[in-house]
């Protein structure tokens, strides 16, 4: 069974951790970490990402500006930038690694020990990925609930609330922890070849036959 499960395992862990790693990439370049909806015009949303503020019109379309300076930005988009590119790049690097380390992949079959560091660093590296993505975006949210709630704002002026990629996030970050859990899992699992498969049961039907000669008369 361990060899069957092994590898399933093993695949599930790569597929989950390249699904997060596609979505840590779109988080990064989304606009929509903050929407605002302004009660004025309910025809115009306006968001904020890492990179450009955009205003949603119904009928023109959407209109995005970058920002002008990075040192300008609030700072919690300052160190969102730098952790989302760190987990980007700590998961590509997972997913080499662990590559490499599949007991699928018929390269380096013989050097077992290496293929399995290999896939306990890569399974180390997704779980870095996942956490350095789901700080950004639980920080940018945590700010934006203390903006929404701040007493001191008059009730006339609009607030930001939730945008879509802080979700698209939080899915990244788990999905890169769960496949970096399911790779850490499997290195724990004794792999069963074949071979010893075979001569366990060659011995077992040896040890069968001498028993029938002894308690023959």
């Amino acid at each position: 069974m361990a060899l069957v499960y092994r590898p399933m395992m093993q695949l599930s862990g790569i597929l989950f951790s390249l699904l997060g790693w596609v979505l840590s990439c779109l988080t990064t370049y989304l606009p929509q970490w903050k929407n605002l909806n302004l009660e004025l015009n309910e025809l115009e949303i306006w968001t904020m990402g890492l990179w450009q503020a955009c205003v949603v019109q119904e009928e023109g379309g959407m209109q995005c500006k970058d920002f002008d300076s990075f040192l300008a930005l609030p700072p919690e988009l300052r160190i969102s930038r730098i952790l989302m590119f760190f987990s980007n790049g700590s998961g590509l690097l997972g997913l080499l690694l662990s590559g490499f380390g599949l007991d699928c992949l018929k390269i380096g079959e013989r050097q077992q020990k290496q293929k399995k560091r290999l896939l306990l660093f890569g399974g180390m590296l997704f779980w870095i990925s996942g956490i350095t993505a789901i700080v950004p975006v639980s920080w940018v949210a945590h700010s934006t609930v203390q903006e929404f709630w701040d007493e001191n704002i008059p009730d006339v002026v609009p607030r930001w609330d939730f945008g879509e990629a802080l979700f698209v996030g939080w899915l990244a970050g788990f999905c890169l922890i769960l496949g970096g859990s399911l790779l850490n899992c499997t290195i724990c699992s004794t792999e069963v070849h074949p071979s010893s498969v075979h001569y366990a049961v060659a011995e077992q039907q040896d040890q069968c036959q001498h028993l029938e000669t002894e308690t023959r008369p």
